[in-house]
């Protein structure tokens, strides 16, 4: 027989890390979705649970009735309900089918891969594998501590999973919530992570000089705000297509800049900083045209976060969230505030910082229920 997706999110906090707040999530979910028991649950959990998931991930499988539990613990997690960064919560998103899978045969036909890793599992090899990933590293402000990935109701040593997605159309994007500075500009000289000169100009005077419009008072640089946008040519940049670094320190004797990436000579660039201004605007157009990318109508959103985004960024509140929750209303959401975004840009897998990775689910509909 057909069945059509039913699907819904809970949220449980509490004071300590108990496992019954997993099933008080799961169970309000599974209420919500109107059903017995679930095909897929995604289980977030606060990073107070990280050293020891295992009871509070059974917990969340029994109550679902399932065994494909996936998930990671994060220092904050939400759902369109609500967002929870400082004491014990657990996020949970029932699904009646089995939209993700860790089947092997599906991995490989899947268009996208849900990623999520420990800081301590990122490795190039599966980053830079052919198939498009989303989804995040889970951690705290510092990237470091105790994280836990999950996959099939258990722990997985390696602290990385990766699930394909099948029976339903996704679409995905990132928004970066950048305000540009500049113009795009060739690179003329680079040294492997440090950038010496653009546009025949030292690359310290080029941010300067961008930045200066927007200095008061001779204000130092912001440099935990200011990022460059990069691509092989300045169409590239016109059109969106690009990748970013940020600034890791200027040196003032050679008036060069360190990055966190190495950009090529010859490559283009754009200096931007980040502002909360443009993070909001670009959200907006970001989730209205990630939604016309469906051929059916949303079920439900999984969003991955930046920490240095939402309640931190805005000054108290997730208005990210907020404005995900008016764009798409009614709609079940799932996330969790990271401290690294993996999605695909210019075609290639990247780990993003200070981003938002939207992913929109459409309807499914004529799948059929084994007996």
């Amino acid at each position: 027989m057909t069945n059509n997706l039913r699907v819904a999110t809970g949220l449980a906090r509490g004071v300590t890390a108990s496992p019954t707040l997993a099933t008080e999530a799961v169970q309000r979910a599974m209420e919500k979705a109107n059903i017995e028991s679930a095909q897929c649950v995604l289980l977030y959990f606060t990073s107070e649970f990280a050293h020891a998931p295992q009871a509070a991930i059974r917990a969340a499988s029994k109550a679902a009735n399932c065994t494909q539990v996936i998930g990671c613990s994060a220092v904050g997690i939400f759902t369109e309900e609500d967002w929870v960064l400082d004491g014990a919560a657990v996020a949970a998103l029932v699904l009646s089918q089995d939209i993700f899978t860790s089947h092997p045969n599906q991995l490989v036909n899947s268009e996208y891969l849900l990623t999520l890793a420990a800081p301590s599992a990122m490795n190039a090899s599966w980053l830079s594998s052919q198939q498009l990933r989303f989804g995040a590293i889970s951690g705290d402000a510092t990237g470091h501590g105790a994280f836990s990935v999950w996959q099939d109701g258990k722990g997985v040593s390696q602290g990385y999973c990766a699930l394909g997605i099948q029976h339903a159309p996704v679409a995905v994007c990132v928004s970066h919530g950048l305000k540009w500075l500049s113009s795009p500009r060739k690179v003329t000289s680079s040294q492997e992570f440090d950038l010496l000169s653009v546009a025949n100009v030292t690359a310290l005077q080029s941010l300067v000089a961008a930045y200066q419009p927007m200095s008061l008072n001779d204000d130092a640089l912001p440099l935990h705000l200011l990022n460059i946008a990069y691509a092989p040519s300045a169409k590239d940049l016109a059109s969106e297509q690009y990748q970013l670094a940020s600034i890791v320190i200027s040196n003032d004797n050679h008036q060069s800049l360190t990055l966190s990436q190495a950009i090529p000579n010859g490559y283009w660039i754009r200096w931007a900083i980040r502002d909360s201004a443009c993070a909001q605007i670009d959200l907006r157009d970001a989730t209205k045209i990630l939604a016309d990318k469906l051929p059916t109508a949303p079920a439900f959103a999984c969003i991955f976060s930046c920490m240095a985004r939402g309640p931190y960024y805005y000054g108290g509140d997730d208005e990210d969230l907020n404005l995900l929750t008016a764009q798409l209303p009614n709609l079940p959401i799932i996330g969790f505030y990271g401290n690294g975004q993996i999605a695909p840009m210019m075609g290639k897998n990247t780990l993003l910082q200070h981003s938002i990775v939207l992913a929109l689910f459409g309807q499914t509909k004529d799948v059929y229920e084994s007996v």
